[in-house]
């Protein structure tokens, strides 16, 4: 089971990158996120009344239900999405596994969770690997305050993504699952960005293109419903740790995917950084006895 909940996460996550930037242009992205996780929202609120599953959150699950709406399906996404304007997908992809070394981090500040040599040292391949990816796009651009900003909003998405992953296994400790849990958060996250859009008096229009129009469903039902589902299954089967290893094969579908759309060039120095990105990943969370016959093989 883990290992189909691994794979669906992968092959979902891995595409929804390219479908973001479907949705960039017409609508604000605060409104199409909102549009997402309205209906995303709505599809998981009528599988639990269908199934007559417990659908309203007990009252100590609130706290951790605003705060997870905010940081993963509100503050994470906006980071995304703008990102999405200046840095592409692919490399969105790469910033963004390097979350199981920042669930490591955060897990230790705040649950007190000890970290392993070889996560640091892991961690720092993985960014090693994250200049080196950055340094061909980045060539003539470090006084580029856009692009400067699309990577330090990607990093903060993977910031705000791995404090959602402690509060969902926190909820979960609570016997709470993900269908309910991912119900509300995503409810107050929607809200929460629909509300500030209003204030700020974004439009409320909708792009009637195929193009955005499909992006959007893919992203409410299978990227959300389904992939946000079956990866905090896999948080609360196997630990926040773990589960956020299925991110270190994002960047291989997501960059496969940005060669082909939006024309990412690979240079030797790139394909070094992906090297160390995902070995670094590897080194500090493949179980120690696979690791020690990978390292005796080689």
């Amino acid at each position: 089971m883990n290992t189909f909940l691994y794979l669906l996460t992968v092959l979902i996550w891995g595409t929804t990158w390219i479908a973001i930037t479907f949705q960039l242009g017409v609508v604000p992205a605060p409104v199409s996120i909102a549009y997402r996780f309205w209906i995303a929202a709505a599809v998981l609120l009528a599988g639990l009344l269908l199934t007559r599953r417990q659908w309203w959150p007990p009252r100590q699950a609130w706290p951790y239900l605003f705060a997870q709406g905010i940081a993963l399906f509100c503050l994470n996404f906006l980071c995304f999405y703008y990102a999405s304007q200046w840095v592409t997908s692919g490399l969105e992809a790469v910033v963004f596994s390097t979350a199981p070394l920042w669930n490591a981090i955060n897990g230790r500040i705040f649950l007190g969770r000890p970290i392993k040599p070889q996560v640091m040292a892991g961690a720092l391949l993985g960014l090693a690997g994250i200049v080196l990816l950055f340094a061909p796009q980045m060539a003539g651009h470090w006084h580029d305050s856009h692009t400067l900003l699309g990577l330090a909003l990607t990093l903060g998405g993977t910031l705000c993504f791995s404090c959602g992953n402690l509060l969902s296994s926190r909820m979960q400790s609570l016997g709470l699952t993900p269908w309910l849990t991912n119900t509300w958060a995503m409810l107050i996250g929607s809200t929460t960005l629909g509300v500030a859009a209003l204030a700020l008096g974004m439009p409320f229009t909708l792009d009637e293109s195929p193009r955005y129009l499909g992006a959007l469903l893919y992203l409410a039902i299978p990227g959300s419903v389904v992939g946000f589902t079956a990866y905090l299954m896999l948080v609360g089967r196997i630990g926040p740790d773990r589960a956020a290893y299925s991110t270190v094969l994002f960047p291989i579908v997501a960059l496969t995917i940005s060669t082909i759309y939006e024309g990412y060039h690979w240079t030797p120095l790139a394909l070094c950084g992906l090297a160390l990105v995902l070995a670094g990943n590897l080194l500090a969370f493949l179980p120690p006895s696979l690791r020690a016959k990978l390292m005796g093989a080689a």
